[in-house]
C-alpha cells in the first residue's frame, strides 16, 4: 500500500514538473517575441513647435491639431511607436483656432477624447536630448509656430541633418517645411536644393490675412533655396515625396504625407 502511495505522489510530482516546464516554455516563448517585436516595431519622432505668440498681433498659434493628430493615429494604430519631442519641453501651444468647429475631422474629434494622448502631448521631450540614432523617421506637424522657433533651432537642424545623412526619412506637412530653411548638406548647399516639395502656398497665406504678419513665406522659401516648388489650388490634399524628403501642402494633406510616411517605413 505504500509502495502504490508512493507511485502515486512520485506521478504527480512528474506531471506537475511537466506542467511548470510546459508554463515556463510558454513565458520565455512570449518573452521572445515581445523582445522580437521590440526590436522590428518602427519609431518614428514628432517634433511640435513650442512658440505661441503670433507675431506682433497679441493672438496665440502653436501647431495645428488635424496635422499633428491625424498622422499621430494613422502611425500608430499601424503598429508604429511614436515619440513626441519640443524645444522647450512639456506641453507644446496648440493653435486655438485649430480648435475651432469648422476644422474638426474625425482625428481632432478622437484627440479630444483621448485623455491618454493629451496626456503624452503634455510631457513631450527637450529636443535637445533626443537623437536620430534612435528612430527611424521625424515628422513635423505645421501651423505657424515652427516659422518662428523650428526653422531657426540650431538642434532642429542638426537633428534633420542627422536623419538625411543616415538615409531616415524626414517629412512636415503644411507650415512645417519651414524646418528646411536653415538645413544644409554636407557640401553646404541647401538640403531641398533641387527636390521637389510643398508646403503652404502663398495664396492661402494671404486666404488667412497673415502675409505680413509671418516672418516668412513657407512657398517663396522653398523656391528661394532651390527646392522645385509645386502646388494644387489652395486648400486641395497634395503631398511630395523625394527620396527621403515628404512634404504636404496644407493641413488636408496631413493624411497623405502620414500615407507616404508609413509605405516608406514598411
Amino acid at each position: 500500500m505504500k509502495r502504490i502511495a508512493t507511485i502515486v505522489i512520485t506521478l504527480v510530482l512528474f506531471s506537475s514538473c511537466i506542467e511548470s516546464a510546459k508554463e515556463n516554455n510558454i513565458r520565455q516563448q512570449k518573452l521572445s517575441t515581445n523582445l522580437e517585436k521590440n526590436k522590428t516595431m518602427k519609431k518614428v519622432l514628432f517634433v511640435l513647435t513650442s512658440h505661441e505668440e503670433l507675431g506682433d498681433t497679441g493672438l496665440k498659434t502653436g501647431f495645428w491639431i488635424e496635422e499633428f493628430a491625424t498622422p499621430y493615429y494613422l502611425l500608430k494604430d499601424s503598429g508604429i511607436e511614436i515619440t513626441l519631442a519640443s524645444p522647450k519641453g512639456g506641453q507644446p501651444p496648440i493653435d486655438p483656432k485649430s480648435n475651432e468647429p469648422d476644422f474638426q475631422t474625425p482625428a481632432t474629434v478622437r484627440f479630444n477624447e483621448d485623455k491618454e494622448t493629451q496626456e503624452v502631448l503634455s510631457k513631450t521631450v527637450k529636443l535637445e536630448t533626443v537623437n536620430q540614432e534612435d528612430y527611424d523617421a521625424v515628422f513635423y506637424p505645421g501651423g505657424h509656430g515652427p516659422l518662428w522657433d523650428l526653422a531657426e533651432d540650431k538642434n532642429s537642424i542638426a537633428l534633420i541633418e542627422d536623419f538625411y545623412k543616415n538615409n531616415k526619412p524626414i517629412a512636415a506637412v503644411c507650415h512645417a517645411p519651414a524646418v528646411f530653411k536653415n538645413t544644409k548638406n554636407a557640401d553646404g548647399t541647401s538640403l531641398i536644393d533641387g527636390k521637389k516639395v510643398t508646403g503652404f502656398t502663398n495664396g492661402e497665406e494671404e486666404a488667412v490675412q497673415l502675409t505680413s504678419v509671418v516672418p516668412f513665406l513657407v512657398e517663396n522659401m522653398l523656391k528661394n533655396n532651390g527646392g522645385i516648388y509645386s502646388k494644387k489650388e489652395d486648400w486641395q490634399a497634395y503631398a511630395v515625396e523625394d527620396g527621403l524628403l515628404i512634404t504636404g501642402q496644407n493641413p488636408s494633406s496631413s493624411e497623405l504625407v502620414a500615407e507616404l510616411l508609413l509605405e516608406k517605413l514598411k
